[in-house]
Parts: C-alpha cells; sequence; structure tokens
C-alpha cells in the first residue's frame, strides 16, 4: 500500500521509523580493516539465549531495538541456533562490546540481522572494524549480495557507515510497532532522544 503525500497521525504508544534496505553486490576489493590488538571478534558456535537478549538489550537499548526481546527464550533460541544463522560477540579486553549476527536462511542472499555496539564502544573505530569482518564473513561462501536495514532510529552514523563500507539503498518502509518502553520490553529511560507519547 502506498502511503499519500503529507503527514500521517501515528497513535499514542507508538514509535515510527523510516527503514532503509541496503544491498552489496560484490566483495569488498580492498584491504581489511584493522583492529587494536585487544579486539576480537569470536563465533558463538552454540549461543545461550539469554546471554545474546543481554547483549542485545546493551546493544540495542538506546536504538529501541525489542524485537529479539519480544521472543521466549525457546524461540529465540530456534532462531540464533540454527544453523543457517551465525552469532559473534565483538570482544574488547576480553568483554563483549558488540553484536553481530549473520543470516543465510535466505540463500542466495545473506543478511546482516543485526550488528552493532555497545555505547561505550562507539566513536573508536569499533564499528568500521566490526562492519568490515561482517561483511566478509557474508561473502564467505558467495551469495548473489548482502544485505542490511537501518532506520531513523538508530544511530545517525549508521547509514553514511553502511554506504562508505559499499552498501547501496534500495527501497524504504515505513516501520510502526508498539513503543517497547510502554510494553515493559525497554526501561522508560532508553532512547531520550525518542519521545515517549
Amino acid at each position: 500500500m502506498a502511503l499519500t503525500d503529507g503527514y500521517t497521525k501515528i497513535g499514542s504508544g507508538k514509535i515510527a521509523s523510516v527503514v532503509t534496505y541496503l544491498e552489496m553486490s560484490h566483495p569488498p576489493d580492498g584491504p581489511e580493516v584493522t583492529g587494536k590488538p585487544e579486539w576480537s571478534l569470536e563465533w558463538q558456535e552454540n549461543p545461550d539465549p539469554e546471554w545474546y537478549r543481554r547483549l542485545f538489550r546493551l546493544v540495542g537499548q538506546d536504538w529501541l531495538w525489542f524485537s529479539r526481546l519480544e521472543l521466549d527464550l525457546e524461540a529465540l533460541a530456534l532462531i540464533i541456533r540454527d544453523p543457517r544463522v551465525e552469532v559473534f560477540a565483538l570482544k574488547i579486553g576480553g568483554i563483549d562490546k558488540g553484536l553481530l549476527e549473520i543470516d543465510r536462511r535466505e540463500v542466495p542472499d545473506v543478511e546482516l540481522a543485526f550488528i552493532g555496539l555497545t555505547p561505550d564502544a562507539i566513536g573508536i573505530g569499533a564499528g568500521k572494524f566490526l562492519l568490515d569482518q561482517a561483511v566478509r564473513l557474508a561473502w564467505t561462501p558467495q551469495p548473489r549480495r548482502v544485505l542490511v536495514h537501518t532506520c531513523t532510529l538508530d544511530h545517525p552514523r549508521a547509514l553514511p557507515l553502511y554506504c562508505s563500507a559499499g552498501f547501496v539503498p534500495y527501497a524504504r518502509a515505513i516501520e510502526v510497532a508498539d513503543d517497547p518502553r510502554l510494553t515493559g520490553i525497554l526501561p522508560r529511560t532508553a532512547a531520550a532522544n525518542v519521545p515517549v507519547i
């Protein structure tokens, strides 16, 4: 359904964002982004759903990530333990500071389903490192294309970072959902830049 021009009111208790879908049609040909010696990206062979949920919350709370938090632990485990889904933790000094989830369930496309850093890891170059590693992992083995999406609730540097890595926007959508701060999934203090209405 196409939206008409102008403004569309969003009801109380809802959040809305503009989602931008991006694609990469060929692997990166430049040099790898070098991380600091204390940075490591570690594959989680059999990720614990409670661990995943804690890290997901730490990474996504300021951007109102809620989709994985709506799932019970059993439903979450079915996704993150699927052999076609790969979960990684970015560790800085041995502490989890970033999350990467690569979804290979829709071949021939591969999606960077979730990628992000905890607030204290933003602004030190870890995002470029994590994204570069994510893209290189996603291209092994060779998919048709690698996908990612972001929205207007995300960090303002997310979209430019994806574009600088070689992703190209190809579609937009409006997402409307219940405000996770009002449903109790996230605390009322999350995403202070987005008013609760």
